[in-house]
């Protein structure tokens, strides 16, 4: 269970989030290989961030996921989504940190139990 948390200093208002959470979605279940249908995305606007001193667009994201990780693949992740962010948010690619996190299917709890 693929999960992307993303936030970001910028406004939502106004923005198509369900294009983005769509397109980020997409783009994390072909890169890791995991089917759409468990992929998670939370996306957070107006999130008061600074980095290097000044508020200008930015944004932090976390991936977590049970297997699928490893260096190439984050590589392309990484490139990704900061591509998207970049055109649909105007967070420049200098501008956002992403963290993987490739866990255990028992550190996952969902639907009652873990994987």
């Amino acid at each position: 269970m693929p999960c992307l948390n993303l936030s970001a200093n910028v406004t939502l208002d106004g923005v198509d989030t369900s294009a983005i959470l769509s397109e980020l979605t997409k783009t994390v279940a072909n890169l890791i290989g995991k089917p759409e249908a468990y992929v998670m995305v939370v996306l957070k606007g107006s999130v008061p961030i600074a980095f290097g001193g000044t508020e200008q667009p930015a944004a932090y994201g976390e991936l977590v996921s049970i297997g699928g990780l490893n260096t190439n693949v984050n590589k392309k992740l990484s490139a990704e989504i900061a591509a998207i962010l970049e055109t649909k948010l105007s967070v420049p690619k200098s501008r956002f940190f992403l963290k993987f996190s490739d866990s255990k299917g028992s550190d996952f709890g969902w639907n009652g139990s873990t994987f």
